[in-house]
């Protein structure tokens, strides 16, 4: 049943900004030169009001609103990028589900969002051609029942915490109960963009699921984590086995030592483990966002250098057909 606090983070949901004049106004921040294409935009704005409360008023380059408003650069056709840039469709393994690493599998669970983030590796991936129907999880569980090697299931999208405890519960039961299946992974940004998200029916369910549950979140900079974010998370992590995040380098957003220091510092007040610092995938779109290499590393550097090991996060690049992410040269060193 939909628990009482549910509606809420629905209706937040619902309620999300998706014109950018709208967001703009709402920040007094003056649209000329900034302003966005509409609705009508083949990956239109969205982003709750919980994100814009953190957004600096009258900043028109604050770090969480250049990652949700439309750039007049995004139009540009940039040789490299592209609309499948980490090879997602070659290693389509039913209708639902990718296989691209040894001993796990991922399942689109869902297109939807809660947030529709402008550097999005899937921000061109044909969603209604994976559509997680009934049909579709039965394919899954008979391609996992041919494939007893895998041992984890990683649920991503979209973001599977955009569906509700309802529609979520199935799916978690049907795979969370495979004698194989030792760990049962999610990928979500909801419970960082709109922490509401993290009610005491989901906390349950998760509870409630035979195998480990992994839950991964995405925040890249340290105003994304205020105080009531960081307790929505330190609930989350009462009833997941490991809550762990991964994070993208980005230009003019979180391109230096000591945003990620910061926000490391934070994730960990939450308890949560700082997990992988993403490059740039090459999306179509994006290319504004490029961080190069040896900036990159440079940053890494100066993490090492005031942070515990522990808190500092891997930087790796996913390579279309690579059989995993790959470290960048130098970001391993002790």
């Amino acid at each position: 049943m939909i628990t009482p606090d549910e509606p809420h983070w629905q209706s937040e949901l619902a309620g999300s900004y998706t014109d950018p004049r709208a967001l703009l106004a709402r920040l007094g921040i003056p649209a000329e030169g900034l302003a966005a294409p509409g609705t009508a935009s083949p990956f239109p704005m969205r982003v709750p009001e919980s994100f814009v409360r953190r957004m600096r008023a009258g900043d028109p380059l604050d770090p969480l609103l250049l990652q949700v408003l439309h750039s007049p650069l995004e139009d540009l056709a940039t040789p490299g990028y592209g609309p499948d840039p980490v090879g997602d469709l070659p290693a389509r393994a039913t209708a639902s589900a990718l296989h691209k690493y040894h001993g796990r599998i991922l399942v689109i669970a869902t297109g939807a969002c809660a947030i529709h983030c402008r550097y999005c590796f899937r921000r061109h991936f044909p969603y209604g051609d994976f559509a997680l129907r009934q049909s579709g999880l039965e394919d899954v569980l008979a391609y996992l029942a041919r494939h007893p090697d895998i041992d984890e299931v990683i649920l991503s999208g979209g973001d599977p915490l955009s569906l509700s405890d309802e529609r979520l519960e199935p799916l978690l039961e049907a795979l969370g109960a495979l004698p194989q299946i030792r760990r049962l992974r999610l990928h979500t940004r909801l419970p960082v963009v709109l922490g509401q998200r993290v009610t005491a029916g989901l906390l349950n369910l998760l509870r409630r699921v035979e195998a480990a549950v992994v839950v991964v979140i995405h925040a890249n900079h340290p105003n994304e984590l205020d105080d009531g974010i960081r307790a929505h998370l330190r609930r989350l992590g009462d009833a997941a086995a490991l809550v762990l995040n991964q994070s993208v380098l980005l230009r003019r957003v979180n391109d230096n030592t000591d945003a990620l220091a910061e926000l490391s510092q934070r994730l960990f007040d939450a308890g949560v483990m700082p997990y992988y610092l993403h490059q740039l995938d090459p999306v179509a779109g994006a290319a504004h966002f490029e961080v190069d290499d040896a900036t990159a590393l440079d940053i890494m550097e100066g993490l090492r250098a005031c942070l515990p090991g522990y808190l500092v996060p891997r930087l790796v690049r996913e390579r279309p057909g690579a059989p995993f992410k790959i470290p960048l040269e130098g970001a391993m060193r002790d």
